[in-house]
């Protein structure tokens, strides 16, 4: 598994983020969310965006769902473009919502769920992400940069039942 935000090809360095910078993130994001827009509803782009999604629709104090919308079909598969795999909620039928992902660098994903969930019947939808990383611009995001971004959950896989540094992103062991 090689996460999408970690494109090194591209990017100016690597930003590596640790639990409690994502924390804080997550809750300036939240922040930024509620002077705005009032969702009655936050989605999380599955699998990375669940991650902040949950954790902004639990700070705004509002039902959260997700919606699967991958490169990857099965185990095996990747697709040079994304996919939507699976229902949106209908519980988004006539709501304000948030669709939030840990990243967007083209928008491609985004602009997927967002779709996904105004054909669901949403009646006004807007986009958050912990990280802009490229030419999408999301309605709401927390830091905008050139890096490649590794996350705390990105970081270590279990290997033969031991937490090891994930050998696809090319980092040192802590």
């Amino acid at each position: 598994m090689v996460p999408r935000r970690v494109s090194v090809e591209h990017a100016k360095g690597v930003l590596e983020v640790e639990w409690p910078l994502f924390g804080e993130l997550s809750r300036g994001l939240a922040l930024k969310v509620a002077r705005e827009y009032d969702p009655q509803l936050v989605i999380g782009i599955a699998t990375a965006g669940v991650i902040p999604g949950a954790v902004i629709s639990a700070i705004l104090d509002r039902e959260f769902h997700s919606v699967v919308v991958s490169r990857r079909f099965g185990t095996e598969t990747v697709r040079a473009t994304p996919a939507v795999l699976g229902a949106v909620s209908p519980a988004v039928r006539g709501k304000r919502v948030l669709v939030v992902d840990e990243t967007c660098d083209s928008g491609a994903t985004m602009r997927l769920a967002v779709a996904a969930v105004v054909n669901a019947g949403a009646s006004a939808v807007r986009t958050a992400v912990a990280f802009r990383t490229g030419s999408y611009v999301p309605d709401f995001h927390a830091i905008a940069t050139e890096s490649a971004i590794v996350l705390p959950w990105d970081r270590e896989v279990l290997v033969d039942g031991e937490l090891v540094t994930n050998p696809l992103l090319g980092l040192t062991p802590r």
